[in-house]
């Protein structure tokens, strides 16, 4: 008996960007053409009329297989996606496969095909991401490794020799020119193995915004499940759209949050505030040199202050998780 074809559930996840993300909604439509499966648009909880203008649109241009739900809150990138997840199929069956789009990410041409086609037949891997590029064809970088104390000291040091010293274990991997494994992707276009999400859980709502998908990934890798970068799946991804990162002047607190959340959560407190003081102490040196050559240190204001206040200070429960709190929509 030949094996069924298997079934897809692709989720988009909007915040106040319905254009956009009805866009990216309508590529990744094509680009499943031949696949099996449904798409879920999920509104995380927007409150600016997205729900109902995503509705409407669905609605009026009869779009096949696809369903726009509201999340009832905002509980960040994780959790917004996870109701999709849970969501399913509109016939109660079980996807085989889920893959998350950022909204303001195009599948390339064979882009999700590519993904679905490599972990089929590599049934070891757990999840499989895209090479992301800019409209422009700049890429992206979404390769990484995962975090560590000596990666958090020569990230902040940013100083070539020691660079090239620990370069095993930084975090950020040169784009590979081919598919390869690799820690962790940026959750811009992200293919899952719906038994693998079964074993280990979805994503941690724990976090709200940043680090989600380093956790996913761990914990897959930690089950034996490892991710793989495909670079015959290739993305189109603005990036920055919902949160406005590139205009940042200083790191929001949900940023800080979910870093300790990360470190604590894989290695301990103790590992953790070792990590943040590593930090530390490769920016003040970071510091010292901008000082000696005249040069403007590369962190936001009040970055290092910041950094120690949130691993020293516990914030006040629920104190990332106001509705005023933007959620992000890009990966890495």
């Amino acid at each position: 008996m030949p094996p069924s074809e298997p079934k897809l559930l692709t989720v988009v996840l909007n915040w106040r960007t319905p254009d956009m993300t009805l866009r990216a909604a309508e590529t990744a439509l094509r680009e499943m053409e031949g696949i099996a499966g449904e798409l879920v648009i999920v509104d995380n909880d927007s409150r600016d009329g997205s729900f109902e203008t995503m509705s409407r649109v669905v609605s009026e241009r009869a779009w096949p297989r696809t369903r726009v739900l509201q999340s009832g809150r905002n509980g960040g990138f994780g959790a917004g996606n996870n109701v999709g997840i849970r969501a399913g199929l509109s016939d109660g069956s079980r996807p085989d496969y889920v893959y998350i789009l950022n909204s303001d990410a195009f599948p390339d041409a064979g882009a999700i095909k590519a993904l679905l086609t490599h972990l089929q037949a590599h049934p070891e891997t757990g999840l499989a991401g895209s090479y992301i590029h800019g409209p422009d064809g700049d890429p992206h970088l979404t390769t990484f490794r995962f975090p560590s104390i000596a990666s958090e000291f020569e990230g902040s040091l940013r100083f070539g020799p020691v660079s090239r010293l620990v370069r095993d274990r930084a975090v950020p991997v040169p784009i590979p020119d081919h598919t390869t494994r690799v820690d962790w992707l940026a959750g811009a276009s992200l293919m899952m193995r719906m038994e693998v999400l079964e074993r280990i859980g979805l994503f941690d709502e724990g976090f709200f915004l940043y680090f989600e998908e380093t956790d996913l990934c761990r914990r897959a890798k930690m089950a034996g499940y490892p991710t793989d970068f495909v670079r015959e799946s290739s993305v189109t991804h603005i990036g920055s759209v919902s949160t406005g990162m590139k205009e940042w002047r200083e790191v929001p607190g949900y940023w800080f949050a979910s870093r300790r959340h990360y470190f604590e959560k894989t290695h301990g407190r103790a590992y953790a505030r070792l990590a943040t003081l590593a930090h530390v102490a490769g920016g003040l040196l970071h510091r010292l040199r901008c000082l000696l050559t005249g040069r403007k240190p590369a962190d936001p204001p009040r970055f290092l202050r910041s950094l120690v206040s949130h691993e020293f200070k516990r914030p006040r429960t629920g104190a990332t998780r106001g509705g005023a709190a933007t959620p992000r929509m890009t990966g890495g």
